[in-house]
């Protein structure tokens, strides 16, 4: 059976060489009308090419379409599996942007927050460095006022001492100032 077919095959190629040559043959002289001989050769050849390239590289291009269908079709399932996980991702960042701002706030206010706290610590350090200073000062004011007023009482019993001195020298002679000293030397000595 595979040889008649070879055989029917291969004499209908050579039927289609025979038409073309016949057609070459025909269509070269300047004829008057429509070549229909010319046009029905030619149609019949393109039947037979056509039906040998079937006959031959029908299965492969037959399995050509069928692969490229399938990649075609394959792609697609591909794409619209891409699509959905980006629809997917989507609504992810979609919902995280609208997430954004209240996350926003929350950390803007937990930073004020913080910044308050920290400003109240530095606002009480710094009352209670000053409220330490303000006491070191009281106690130096203090301690420079009982410093004066020791210098003030010496100055003023040293000025005591002198008017006195100055006193009893305008009033004792030296007669008397000698019995005085004799005297408290005495006490002195018999004490």
């Amino acid at each position: 059976m595979k040889r008649v077919q070879t055989v029917l095959w291969t004499l209908l190629m050579l039927l289609a060489t025979a038409c073309m040559a016949y057609a070459a043959e025909q269509g070269g002289g300047e004829a008057h009308g429509l070549p229909w001989k010319d046009f029905l050769f030619r149609v019949v050849n393109f039947i037979l090419v056509v039906a040998i390239i079937w006959k031959f590289a029908g299965k492969q291009i037959k399995e050509f379409f069928k692969g490229r269908q399938y990649q075609i079709k394959t792609e697609l399932e591909d794409l619209d599996a891409r699509r959905k996980q980006a629809e997917v991702k989507l609504k992810e960042v979609e919902k995280s942007i609208s997430n954004i701002e209240t996350e926003k706030k929350t950390i803007l206010d937990d930073y004020r927050k913080q910044g308050e706290a920290l400003k109240a610590s530095i606002v009480a350090d710094a009352q209670r460095k000053a409220d330490n200073i303000k006491a070191q000062a009281e106690t130096a004011v203090s301690q420079e006022v009982k410093l004066a007023t020791e210098r003030l009482r010496a100055e003023v019993a040293d000025m005591v001492v002198e008017a006195a001195e100055k006193m009893l020298k305008e009033k004792l002679s030296d007669k008397k100032q000698q019995q005085l000293v004799d005297d408290y030397v005495t006490k002195v000595v018999l004490n």
